[in-house]
């Protein structure tokens, strides 16, 4: 999907801070940081929101949420916790269409 930013960003069409990548997924530092930590998740694979998950996507999501920590680790101030959010939709705040989970630490 060429028009979404999160997969030219993944694609590197578009430049972003790249603080962790593997096969399945790209950590990327947020423009707009809400707290001190602001990093985004995505999956390589275009998923539009969560509403779009399926039983397929069972093993990515799973790699995805058991990688987070490895994700959180390359932040400073995570190791004393940190919150996962992902807006799903118009009504939930979702800007851009591409699964993401919004990584966040400190204040």
């Amino acid at each position: 999907m060429t028009a979404c930013l999160f997969c030219q960003i993944s694609q590197r069409q578009v430049p972003a801070t790249i603080v962790y990548e593997d096969e399945y997924c790209l950590a990327f530092k947020d423009i707009n940081p809400k707290a001190k930590v602001h990093l985004l998740v995505i999956p390589k694979k275009h998923i539009d929101h969560v509403m779009d998950l399926t039983l397929a996507e069972s093993e990515l999501m799973g790699h995805m949420l058991c990688h987070m920590k490895d994700i959180a680790a390359t932040q400073p101030l995570t190791q004393q916790g940190f919150r996962l959010i992902t807006n799903t939709g118009v009504g939930g705040g979702q800007e851009v269409y591409h699964l993401h989970f919004h990584l966040l630490a400190g204040f």
